[in-house]
């Protein structure tokens, strides 16, 4: 790709960047700087620029939008963002998730989980939202353990095994299976913050509760899926 169709690329999509990093921060405590984030994502589009070849059958924005996300995790992972007893706080709601879902055999209710942490609901839904952010460790846990091949699997490439095919076919189908069995509010939250895009207040309105509960029920519901997926 000559110089300039890269200088094109970058003035383009730079907005682009600026979207996923505003859309990363409604997940991120106050204490993350947001020109932080979009200076790692300027980086992961720039190097998008530099290794994108038309033919490999993917869009430049879907291709683009993995490194920059890609960047962007790194940088908060690298910073090390994530307090101590934020991560021990989504491990507590984890497991107690999975013992509810052997008791009952269904997905818990708020008040079980909180109850099975011995608190009461309103401490436990605090809890969710002092560990706001949480959610990220599952994107981080796959891009540590697979390196930038995790999301390159999502870019067709002749080099990709039928193994690793067969791996990502597994993993996608337990994934969607334990989509399929969250609760239907928290199931619907999801698809309208990942599939419509739309951010915290947005999806607040559209559910009419406050933004702070959006940020409560996201993260429930990220724990639901760590749970299950926890074999993966």
């Amino acid at each position: 790709m000559y110089a300039t169709d890269r200088s094109d690329r970058i003035r383009e999509f730079a907005p682009l960047v600026k979207r996923l990093a505003h859309h990363l921060a409604a997940r991120l405590p106050a204490s993350v700087e947001i020109d932080d984030i979009i200076q790692a994502g300027m980086i992961g589009l720039m190097d998008a620029a530099s290794r994108y070849e038309e033919g490999h059958g993917t869009q430049f924005e879907t291709f683009a939008s993995q490194r920059i996300k890609g960047a962007m995790l790194d940088e908060l992972r690298q910073n090390d963002w994530m307090p101590r007893s934020v991560r021990k706080t989504l491990r507590r709601v984890e497991q107690a998730v999975s013992r509810l879902e052997q008791r009952h055999a269904r997905p818990p209710t708020e008040d079980e989980i909180a109850r099975e942490l011995g608190m009461t609901l309103a401490a436990y839904q605090s809890e969710l939202g002092d560990a706001r952010g949480m959610e990220l460790v599952l994107f981080d846990d796959l891009h540590t353990a697979g390196g930038d091949e995790y999301l390159e699997r999502h870019v067709p490439d002749n080099r990709e095994n039928p193994s690793e095919r067969l791996t990502d076919r597994r993993f996608r189908e337990a994934l969607v299976r334990g989509i399929d069995a969250l609760p239907e509010r928290e199931k619907l939250l999801l698809s309208l913050y990942y599939e419509q895009e739309l951010n915290f207040k947005e999806i607040a309105a559209v559910l009419e509760v406050s933004e702070s509960r959006v940020c409560q029920l996201h993260g429930q519901a990220v724990a639901r899926l760590r749970s299950r997926m926890k074999d993966w």
